[in-house]
C-alpha cells in the first residue's frame, strides 16, 4: 500500500471513530471542527491523486 493510501484509510478511520463518538444531542462543537478539519485533509488527500 502506496502512503497516500494509507493516509487515506488513516483518516477514513479517524472521521468513522469521531462519528461514532459523537452524541446524539448536544454535540460539542471542537468535535464538529475536528470531523470538518478531518474531512478536508481527506478530501485534499484524495484529491493530490488526482493530479
Amino acid at each position: 500500500m502506496d502512503e497516500r493510501a494509507t493516509q487515506i484509510a488513516e483518516l477514513e478511520r479517524r472521521i468513522a471513530d469521531l462519528k461514532a463518538r459523537l452524541p446524539k444531542h448536544s454535540t460539542p462543537p471542537a468535535m464538529l471542527i475536528e470531523l470538518d478539519e478531518l474531512e478536508e485533509q481527506l478530501e485534499n488527500v484524495r484529491a493530490e491523486g488526482g493530479r
